[in-house]
């Protein structure tokens, strides 16, 4: 055999294994699998009669299928603003009008989401101040996580994503809107029932100082139907 062609016989022989080897990465460590696909996208509209700034609720969500829920001791005071087609000043929720910790979180009337492998959130996100942007999720059995994870940069606005495994999580009191414990060492995300966001902190009103801005979103899973829903 040319010394060419055994040279490349024996490069083949000690790359492929490790680089076709099925669901297993060079290292010997499990592939994270397949992309997830987009389990349902969160964009608010204006609320035909209000100002351009106005509390938030359901009316300004765009699909149908979501339900929105305010949460923490000021999630009421959230409020919605922006403009259609703005650059800007797009379409977003605000919480410089929080006084104390305010979260939301909207859920799929029809299915939980499997987050588990290469489930994502997709978000636009802006901040002021020393904020930063959590993801909060409810699991099926009630209880609530916030991940380690955080966005948010004062100059603009930036469309960031993240897989929710690689996240550290730690239980969520929601109703006061705080941590409590330590990081969890276990957290099944098979089975999510709300997905949502909080920077647990007041804001600090109008003007630069200390807020939250998020656009629109999107979460990325396997649909697994509630007890009597239809499959979609």
């Amino acid at each position: 055999m040319p010394r060419q062609a055994l040279l490349v016989s024996i490069l083949c022989a000690c790359v492929c294994p490790a680089a076709f080897a099925q669901g297993k990465a060079p290292d010997g460590a499990t592939r994270p699998g397949p992309a997830a696909p987009l389990f349902f996208r969160v964009d608010w509209v204006p609320v035909a009669g209000l100002p351009v700034e106005h509390p938030l609720d359901q009316r300004a969500v765009a699909n149908p299928n979501l339900e929105l829920k305010l949460y923490g001791p000021s999630g009421k005071d959230i409020q919605e603003n922006g403009q259609l087609d703005s650059t800007s000043n797009p379409m977003h929720l605000w919480t410089g009008l929080c006084a104390q910790p305010c979260a939301l979180a909207v859920r799929d009337k029809n299915n939980y989401v499997d987050l588990t492998g290469m489930g994502k959130i997709r978000w636009v996100t802006k901040i002021s101040g020393l904020h930063q942007i959590h993801p909060i999720l409810k699991l099926a059995d009630g209880a609530w996580i916030l991940g380690e994870h955080a966005d948010g940069s004062v100059f603009d606005y930036h469309t960031t994503d993240f897989t929710l495994s690689e996240s550290r999580w730690i239980q969520l009191d929601i109703e006061k809107d705080v941590t409590r414990g330590r990081w969890l060492e276990k957290v099944d995300l098979s089975k999510v029932d709300e997905i949502g966001f909080t920077d647990l902190m007041p804001g600090s009103g109008h003007g630069d100082g200390g807020y939250s801005d998020l656009g629109w979103f999107e979460v990325y899973g396997k649909p697994v139907p509630r007890a009597g829903a239809a499959k979609r």
